[in-house]
């Protein structure tokens, strides 16, 4: 492999569908409110994937610092635990990721919000700070709290909260507190796509200690679990809809829900880590169609 592909995998382009389903979500119902602005717009979407990168990084560095790549472990080899790049190239990749990511987070906060509303600035730039902590948190800690179960929740909160309702009001400067509804579901969709990975590394990750949600409820609660995520993040959609109901068109995110069925119908059956790989793509292109088609669906309401 090139260079370049090398460190193309390892950045997982899968996932980064993830980072795109999120902020097309804010984007969508900020236009639906009447604010679009295109070069905010551009700068949220370029912090958000290098957040996801440097996510990815840090995951590949950590889990293999910490033993979790070691040899039964099923899923695909990662970087560095293959050799394809070494700790110390993977380290300093994510510097140079997190500086990155600090300089288009910064200029985002200043372009969108600027001096004037100074303390929304700093609340924003203190948000930006505690997501590179979550993305390099989760398992290149010394403390990894994706080790202990915490990964489902910090990913509800970042690719949820932090992306749609942040990217929301880096547009729009108000909230509607009712986006907390489709927020969720975005968010709800990404912890799908965690917990379909956490399936599939349940014994692996035993064995080297990590005690992620699905190795705690065990493959069958967590695969219902699983269908619960599903059909919350339709529930909470549908209540959004009709809190704001304007035409037909905002329905047209049903469209997705046979993906997803198939989704958690596949997970139900598949019961090696090699024949759950592929859901993870799934799952990831699920979301971002679901997303997409939400979006549409409110900017023709």
């Amino acid at each position: 492999m090139t260079t370049f592909k090398i460190w193309l995998e390892a950045s997982r382009p899968r996932t980064l569908l993830l980072a795109f389903a999120s902020i097309f979500v804010g984007l969508s119902l900020s236009t639906f409110n009447g604010t679009f602005r295109p070069v905010v717009a551009v700068l949220t979407l370029l912090t958000a994937i290098l957040l996801q990168i440097l996510s990815n990084l840090a995951n590949d560095y950590g889990d293999f610092k910490h033993g979790a790549d070691h040899d039964e472990r099923q899923g695909p080899k990662r970087s560095v635990q293959k050799g394809a790049i070494t700790a110390t190239a993977m380290l300093r990749a994510m510097v140079i990721i997190a500086v990155l990511t600090v300089v288009s987070g910064i200029s985002l906060v200043l372009l969108a919000l600027g001096a004037k509303s100074l303390l929304w600035s700093l609340l924003f730039i203190a948000i930006g700070g505690l997501a590179i902590w979550a993305a390099i948190g989760y398992t290149a800690s010394n403390n990894p709290y994706g080790y202990v179960g915490l990964g489902d929740p910090m990913v509800l909160i970042f690719f949820g909260y932090v992306a749609v309702l942040g990217t929301y009001f880096l547009q729009h400067q108000t909230l509607n507190w009712s986006l907390i509804l489709p927020a969720t579901s975005v968010g709800l969709l990404a912890v799908g796509v965690l917990n379909i990975n956490n399936i599939r590394d349940i014994k692996s990750d035993l064995l080297a200690g990590k005690h992620s949600i699905a190795a705690r409820l065990g493959a069958r609660n967590a695969r219902l679990y699983h269908w619960v995520l599903l059909i919350l993040s339709i529930l909470f959609t549908l209540v959004f809809v009709a809190q704001n109901w304007q035409s037909a068109w905002q329905l047209i995110f049903l469209v997705a829900t046979p993906l997803l069925a198939f989704n958690g119908i596949s997970l139900w059956r598949r019961q090696t880590p090699t024949a759950i790989d592929p859901l993870l793509k799934q799952m990831s292109i699920s979301t971002l169609v679901f997303s997409i088609l939400f979006s549409i669906g409110h900017m023709l309401a």
